[in-house]
C-alpha cells in the first residue's frame, strides 16, 4: 500500500502506538524481513523468508478466520480471485510463489518492498502490472489487527484479487492512470481517495447483499463485520475523491455500486480517461 515517503532504517521507525514499538525483537525482525525486499532486484528471484513458527500461527489464525468471513461477506469475484490463487493456510507464503500463482493467472507480478513506498511509486508500479508487496506481518499480541500493511492485507487482501482478470484489469488501469496525474498534486490526491474507497475499501450489492470487494475490508477481520453499519452512500465518484478519510479507524462512509458489472463499468471509465 502507499504512504508518504519515509526512509526505513535499522530498528524501524514505528509510531509509539504501534503494537511492536517497545518489542525489540520484533523490531529487528522487522529490520531483517525489510532487508529481503531491500536487496531484491526485480526480475530475479524473489528470495525466500525463512518465517518463524510464531509468524506462522499468525497467518494461520488469520487466514483461516478471514476465509470464513469471505465466505458470507466477500463478492463473488474476489472468492474466485481467492479460490484460482489458492494461498497455503498454515504458513506465511512465501512471495515467489504467490508471484507464480498470480501471474499464471492475470499477468500480474507481485513485487517485494522493505516496507511502506511513496505513493507515485506503488500506483505507478500497477500500470506495469506489478503489485508492491511488504513481506513482514504483524505482532503476535494484536493478529486481527495492523496499523500499516503487512503480508497479510497484501496477499490476502489484494494478491486474492489480482487472481481475478476483471480485478487485475482494474488495476493496471489504475496504474496507468496514477502515472497521467502524477504531475498534478491535487488530481493524484483525487485519484488515491477515489483508490482508497473502491479498491482498498469498496463495497456493492450482490443477491440482494452488501458485500465487500476492497482488499482493505477483506483483510480486516474486525472490519470486514462492521461494514455493514458503516453510513453507506450510493456510488459517486466525485464524491469518493473529494472526501477526506482516516487510516486509524473503520471507515465510516463506503460507498456502495448497484451492482458488481456497474462497478467494473464505472470505475474502469474513470480510471482509463483520468485526469
Amino acid at each position: 500500500m502507499a504512504d508518504v515517503d519515509t526512509t526505513r532504517t535499522g530498528m524501524f521507525d514505528l509510531p509509539e502506538d504501534h503494537p511492536g514499538f517497545t518489542d525489540p525483537a520484533y523490531r529487528r525482525r522487522r529490520a531483517a524481513i525489510a532487508e529481503v525486499g531491500r536487496a531484491h532486484v526485480r526480475g530475479t528471484p524473489i528470495p525466500d523468508v525463512e518465517y518463524t513458527p510464531d509468524e506462522d500461527a499468525v497467518w494461520r489464525l488469520v487466514s483461516h478466520e478471514l476465509a470464513r468471513k469471505h465466505e458470507r461477506y466477500a463478492c463473488r469475484a474476489y472468492r474466485d480471485g481467492a479460490a484460482a490463487v489458492t494461498l497455503p493456510a498454515e504458513r506465511v507464503p512465501q512471495l515467489r510463489e504467490v508471484d507464480a500463482r498470480v501471474h499464471g493467472l492475470t499477468g500480474f507480478h507481485i513485487q517485494p518492498v522493505p516496507g511502506l513506498v511513496p505513493t507515485r511509486e506503488f500506483y505507478g508500479a500497477l500500470a506495469g502490472r506489478t503489485f508492491l508487496s511488504t513481506q513482514y506481518i504483524r505482532h503476535h499480541s494484536v493478529p486481527f489487527y495492523t496499523p500499516e500493511p503487512d503480508i497479510v492485507h497484501e496477499i490476502i487482501g489484494h494478491a486474492n484479487m489480482l487472481g481475478n482478470p476483471v480485478f487485475a484489469d482494474l488495476y493496471e488501469l489504475a496504474g496507468q492512470a496514477s502515472r497521467r496525474a502524477a504531475e498534478d498534486d491535487a488530481a493524484l490526491d483525487f485519484f488515491s481517495k477515489v483508490f482508497w474507497f473502491t479498491l482498498e475499501f469498496g463495497v456493492v450489492w450482490e443477491d440482494g447483499e452488501l458485500r465487500a470487494y476492497g482488499a482493505g475490508l477483506l483483510s480486516s477481520y474486525g472490519e470486514i463485520e462492521e461494514f455493514r453499519s458503516a453510513e453507506v452512500r450510493p456510488w459517486d465518484i466525485e464524491q469518493m475523491g473529494t472526501l477526506d478519510y482516516d487510516i486509524t479507524r473503520y471507515q465510516p462512509v463506503l460507498f456502495a455500486a448497484e451492482s458488481f458489472d456497474r462497478m467494473v463499468e464505472d470505475l474502469g471509465g474513470f480510471f482509463s480517461t483520468y485526469p
